[in-house]
């Protein structure tokens, strides 16, 4: 059965989840599963759930152990892969396979009068391809057909059977038909249905035998933000002989019960949603929560044995009564416009800054000051959200790295605990970056600056042994040779150089061999 809940705050989705969760599994070897849409989440809702399943009142620290917590795409693409038998090895259309096959379909085709778009994007002449643009868009289009397959897998089915349609019933534009035929010729060389084809014979084969899943018998999805129809479609069939909880924050009960009674769009150019909400936050800010709900809408549905009607979780009164935060929440709550009745305080700030250095600077002076007026706060009860990770993180680390030395000298105040979440693998395993380096080289100019940055990383470093005085050497040596770009002729090539090997890594160390070989001081060969 399909169980939809949904609240204005997490923690209140957390408080009930746990409620589920406090009914074992038949088997109690069986992990729950808790598909989660980030890492961050994972170990917030981690957290959480440790401190209701420990005492029901959050005050102390409890026991969250035997939960699984895959991706909501990892999640859906296994029991896809476990009901049809097709892998990604087995599958030609998995990703990493179609690309290859594509790139030769579009070789064949880009000639005929049908793939005018794509033969004007690529250049006219079978040897006048721009080699970069041609994998660009090959790569582009693959994935494209892929977002085809899980968005509007009908559309796909339609195109199989000669019919080019936008998977909603309408004619395909003129301009997009190109699109149906170059799929139809890629299905036409793998020799095989695509995924959106297959799909319904999945989803009856899951229904039909449900053992041919690992999964347990209660699956739970928190917080997710999208969810194509591939996915809703899989998960309904999964809600035939399981029980799936979908766990929704959904800021406003109000905008929940008029967009229930609404007409589901099916374009977004049709979606008019956005236009009808009072609040403007909630409409500027709660565009895939509203298109969410409009996709959940057939499912929720009561009167029949796998749908359950939502369930709503009311939060208490949201912040201080009175204040500006709590007469925020409230207006958003009740879709409303916000009123002046509240005086400004220090429940909502906003902090004019010059650049991220200094962002993250008064956020510690700001943390400082909370922890210290309200002795109640912990560091687990902040979450602080920044729009690139990847920037901010050192200078995270950097600024509070000096309240872990400032807490040694003795002022509890200063020890603030940092977790950085949602992070590249790139950035946290300094062995892939190198590897994602390396890769990268192989298909760009390769200069002397990216060759001398790479050795100077801490992998290649420890490989080779190189220290300071190696590093300087090998910088004198490219400087003193000449050395530009390239490695050969065959990097130049793509740039119509190939013939022009000066500069390159191999003339250069072809020109420090032979400064070994011949001693100058004595003028003399070896």
């Amino acid at each position: 059965m399909l169980h939809l809940h949904r609240a204005e705050r997490s923690d209140r989705l957390v408080e009930a989840l746990g409620e589920v969760l406090a009914t074992p599994l038949a088997d109690p070897f069986t992990a729950d599963v808790i598909a989660v849409p980030a890492k961050g989440v994972e170990r917030w809702l981690s957290q959480r759930l440790s401190s209701v399943l420990g005492t029901g009142t959050g005050d102390a620290e409890g026991i969250s152990a035997n939960i699984a917590f895959p991706n909501p795409d990892r999640l859906i693409a296994q029991v896809i892969q476990e009901v049809s038998g097709r892998g990604p090895d087995d599958d030609p259309w998995a990703p990493n396979r179609v690309l290859w096959t594509l790139l030769a379909v579009i070789d064949d085709c880009v000639q005929e009068p049908w793939c005018g778009v794509l033969a004007a994007h690529l250049g006219t002449g079978q040897d006048n391809h721009r080699r970069g643009r041609r994998w660009a868009t090959a790569a582009m289009l693959a994935n494209r057909f892929a977002g085809y397959g899980a968005e509007r897998p009908q559309m796909l089915v339609d195109w199989a059977q000669q019919s080019d349609t936008d998977g909603t019933g309408a004619p395909l534009p003129d301009h997009l038909r190109w699109q149906a035929e170059l799929w139809r010729r890629l299905r036409a060389e793998l020799g095989t249905e695509s995924a959106a084809e297959r799909l319904d014979a999945v989803c009856a084969g899951l229904r039909a035998e449900p053992d041919r899943t690992n999964l347990p018998a209660r699956i739970s999805i928190f917080g997710p933000t999208r969810l194509s129809t591939e996915q809703l479609t899989v998960i309904e069939a999964l809600a035939a002989h399981r029980d799936v909880h979908l766990w929704l924050p959904h800021p406003s009960p109000r905008m929940w019960d008029w967009l229930s009674a609404a007409v589901p769009a099916q374009r977004r150019a049709d979606d008019i949603t956005g236009l009808t909400v009072t609040n403007p936050l909630l409409a500027s800010l709660s565009r895939d929560t509203r298109e969410l709900q409009q996709r959940l809408q057939p499912l929720v549905a009561s009167g029949t044995d796998t749908h359950h009607p939502a369930t709503h979780h009311p939060a208490a009164s949201p912040g201080a009564v009175g204040s500006l935060l709590a007469e925020l929440q409230h207006a958003i709550r009740d879709d409303r416009s916000p009123t002046r009745t509240a005086d400004p305080d220090a429940t909502v700030q906003v902090h004019a800054c010059h650049g991220p250095v200094r962002q993250v600077e008064v956020l510690r002076e700001a943390l400082l000051h909370a922890f210290a007026d309200d002795p109640t706060l912990e560091p687990r009860d902040v979450l602080v959200m920044c729009p690139d990770v990847e920037t901010y993180a050192p200078l995270i680390r950097a600024s509070f790295g000096q309240g872990a030395a400032a807490g040694a000298s003795g002022h509890p105040g200063h020890r603030l605990r940092v977790r950085l979440a949602d992070r590249s693998l790139t950035q946290t395993n300094p062995l892939l970056d190198s590897l994602t380096t390396l890769l990268n080289l192989a298909g760009d100019r390769v200069t002397a600056s990216q060759v001398l940055d790479f050795a100077a990383t801490a992998p290649v470093r420890c490989r080779f042994e190189f220290d300071d005085d190696d590093l300087e050497h090998l910088r004198t040596w490219a400087t003193q040779s000449g050395v530009r770009w390239g490695i050969s002729g065959q990097q130049r090539g793509a740039y119509g150089l190939a013939q022009i090997r000066q500069n390159t890594w191999l003339t250069g160390l072809d020109r420090v061999l032979l400064g070994v070989a011949a001693d100058e001081t004595e003028l003399l060969w070896l």
